[in-house]
């Protein structure tokens, strides 16, 4: 379900009546999507204003997953997307995203505001293969966040087969966690 406190270019008005809002500070803008300004920026909000890029074929993921869940303040330019259908995906993929055409399962997936995302511990796990100052950055978000979701994408890790950087990921993940705990034992 899309939410209610959030307008679309053409939608219900153009882009130049929501850009005029937004320049007399009725509106802000989340990604493609603008708010009244006084609303606060949920996880709900920053996915729903995903959904007519992404529809119901594809699932948001590494970085732009981090930014739905919080561990990022402001969205990629070009959004991480992964096929969230079984079936191939034909047409015209956005140029805004950066998409793998590799199936997402369903229990790597949470609908929020309406959008499918990866969850937390499968965002830990994909930023975590990932060498970049970004996926770091926004690693360091979850990190920063609690424990749970790196012990989390510790065990994703652990159950899932062969994928790629997954020794490197886990060898960052559990340094990362240990550093976590020898400094709230300090």
């Amino acid at each position: 379900m899309a939410s209610p406190f959030l307008y679309f270019a053409d939608e219900k008005l153009s882009l130049a009546e929501l850009s005029a809002a937004r320049l007399d500070g009725h509106l802000v803008e989340v990604d493609a999507a603008y708010m009244p300004a006084d609303t606060i920026e949920t996880t709900a909000v920053r996915a729903a204003s995903l959904g007519p890029l992404l529809r119901d074929l594809m699932a948001a993921t590494h970085l732009t997953a981090a930014w739905v869940h919080g561990a990022i303040a402001e969205p990629p330019a070009r959004h991480t997307v992964q096929r969230a259908v079984s079936q191939r995906i034909h047409g015209v993929i956005h140029r805004r995203l950066h998409y793998r055409d590799v199936y997402l399962p369903e229990a790597d997936l949470l609908r929020i505001g309406g959008v499918l995302v990866t969850t937390p511990a499968r965002t830990v796990a994909d930023l975590a293969r990932v060498d970049d100052a970004d996926h770091r950055a926004a690693l360091r978000g979850f990190v920063d966040r609690g424990q749970g979701a790196v012990r989390e994408g510790i065990d994703w890790l652990q159950r899932a087969g062969t994928v790629p950087h997954k020794v490197r990921a886990l060898r960052l993940l559990r340094e990362w966690s240990a550093d976590a705990y020898e400094d709230v034992t300090r």
